[in-house]
């Protein structure tokens, strides 16, 4: 087993963190994969069978492991196409709450950004934060207006502590796709280079303020949410400066009934906040925990933090409504045949058995009225079927899911008997008035038109030079089979195996021949000398062949 190609002498200590991580919280198979194990000596040593359950251990080691992983952890947690439903269920319990980094640090990290002395900057700063992550803290500050506003700070040398683990994930993710029946399901390096591409936007702080520009400009004309005005003459990559907003948690049910506030009325607005999200902008908040909004008079909803957004092409959104039509119609098939469509659904898929489990899973919600369809619900019953027939679902759908069943549950703590779907209906009806009208399907109507009268134009052309070509004999035809490549190279192999084997056998039985007819047990001299290394060399080559069919078979 060769040794993981770590990037440089810099990061082998912080893998070695990393397998014996893993190794401790009893995965050292993995460790093994990645051919750690003869750096790693003590390995085998340290393993031990944990009294957990492997959910529960990955989720404690990502943890350890620090703030990327944790971040991996929470994007797996929205994949039940690549993790089994227990393991999703686990890591969505990943906590980001860090202790904070201290005061010096942080302060000299927005001193080098703003390019000036705190005092020159803020009128006050409080040293203690309002929270911490993994990545960022945030302290409230006023500027010498007197304007309240908060300020996220990005953790000092948390950059390069990513870059590192990234570099190590992209080889672990490389090896994984060579060594395990994954990499014929899955495209492991596809997967951590854009979780790379994601977290290291997370870290871009004037991408986030450019969201919150994006969120306010979506919800102008919208009373019911209020987005916080970014400060761009204080914010740099790394140091974000917000408008403060004042108000009660989404979730603190008692604090609202305390204040007067309607609770049926905040949960109509938080459910039209997603609806519009998701069918009108195709751009929505993707981390909506209770922290991220508060209530404000009026039944006004505040939203912060603005790091984590999914985005839907009109595409998406139209294959969605219609996977939501076919769903509503309890037609197993035709959800089927839409998943096909949305290329969700693999070429080796056992068809009739997706749409069995699609077909069960429908009618146990048949003859229920919708508000009583739980989001969270169907996505739990969902992911088994996602996890068994290897359904590849886009990244930011599973995100869009995790995002509705987090709303669902903010708006069912509201209202109990909250109905999703009633407040959803106009929505959908007028996104689907909206597809069957000349202004969706005229634009690519014309493409069309434009694309078949250039084949027109060509086709009198190109016609007559493949039937000229045809007449000359000229004309050849390749076909190429992806894996005939592979096939041949086995057929070579096993070819130079059996030729090998036969000399071989050919070569001791001409050898064993030699010694009777030439009396070579009574004499001496080179002949003798000739044969016993001839022997020689058909045993080193004979226990080389076997090696070969032992390693060969063990792949």
């Amino acid at each position: 087993m060769t040794l993981l190609p770590i990037r440089g002498v810099r990061h082998l200590r912080r893998f070695q963190q990393i397998a014996q991580i893993l190794v401790r919280h009893g995965f050292g198979e993995l460790v093994d994969l990645l051919g750690a194990t003869p750096v790693f000596p003590l390995a085998r040593v340290l393993r031990r069978r944990p009294s957990l359950g492997p959910p529960q251990r990955l989720r404690i080691a990502l943890e350890e492991l620090g703030p990327t992983f944790v971040k991996l952890g929470q994007v797996l947690s929205t994949r039940p196409d690549l993790l089994p439903p227990a393991y999703i269920a686990e890591l969505a319990r990943l906590q980001d709450a860090v202790p904070p980094a201290p005061w010096e640090l942080v302060r000299a990290q927005i001193e080098a950004e703003l390019g000036a002395p705190i005092d020159d900057v803020f009128a006050t700063l409080d040293p203690e934060p309002l929270a911490a992550a993994s990545l960022a803290q945030v302290h409230a500050a006023t500027l010498p207006d007197g304007a309240e506003v908060v300020v996220k700070v990005q953790r000092p040398d948390i950059e390069a502590t990513i870059n590192v683990d990234l570099d190590i994930l992209a080889d672990a993710a490389r090896l994984l796709q060579e060594r395990t029946p994954l990499g014929e399901l899955y495209d492991l390096p596809g997967i951590v280079e854009e979780f790379a591409a994601t977290l290291r936007a997370e870290l871009d702080f004037y991408r986030e303020g450019h969201n919150a520009d994006r969120f306010r400009a979506n919800f102008a004309d919208e009373p019911y949410l209020y987005i916080p005005k970014v400060y761009w003459e204080y914010t740099t990559r790394r140091v974000l400066v917000m408008e403060r907003i004042r108000g009660i948690k989404i979730d603190d049910i008692a604090a609202l009934d305390a204040a007067g506030y309607d609770r049926y009325r905040i949960g109509l607005h938080a459910a039209r906040m997603i609806i519009k999200e998701v069918l009108e902008d195709g751009f929505f908040h993707a981390d909506p925990h209770p922290g991220n909004f508060f209530v404000m008079p009026g039944e006004v909803i505040g939203a912060m933090d603005f790091g984590m957004v999914g985005y839907l092409s009109r595409r998406t959104r139209t294959d969605l409504v219609r996977l939501y039509v076919a769903a509503i119609q309890l037609d197993e098939e035709a959800v089927v045949d839409q998943l096909v469509r949305m290329g969700v659904v693999g070429g080796a898929v056992d068809r009739m058995g997706l749409q069995h489990d699609i077909g069960r899973l429908l009618r146990k919600y048949a003859g229920l009225p919708l508000k009583a369809i739980r989001a969270r619900d169907v996505m739990e019953e969902a992911m088994p079927i996602a996890f068994r027939h290897h359904l590849r679902l886009p990244p930011e759908l599973w995100l869009l899911g995790k995002t509705l069943a987090m709303m669902e549950g903010v708006g069912l703590k509201l209202v109990p008997d909250f109905d999703m779907f009633a407040v959803s209906r106009p929505y959908v009806q007028r996104f689907m008035r909206e597809m069957a009208s000349p202004r969706a399907w005229m634009p690519s109507l014309i493409r069309g038109v434009g694309d078949w009268a250039q084949l027109l134009d060509m086709l009198p052309r190109t016609g007559m030079q493949l039937l000229t070509r045809a007449e000359r004999g000229e004309l050849e035809v390749s076909l190429r089979h992806q894996e005939l490549g592979r096939a041949l190279v086995y057929l070579d192999r096993l070819a130079n195996r059996l030729a090998l084997s036969i000399l071989l056998a050919a070569l001791i039985v001409g050898l064993a021949l030699l010694v009777p007819a030439f009396h070579l047990a009574e004499r001496g001299g080179l002949i003798t000398a000739l044969v016993i290394l001839g022997f020689a060399l058909a045993s080193l080559l004979g226990l080389g062949l076997v090696i070969s069919i032992l390693r060969s078979g063990r792949r």
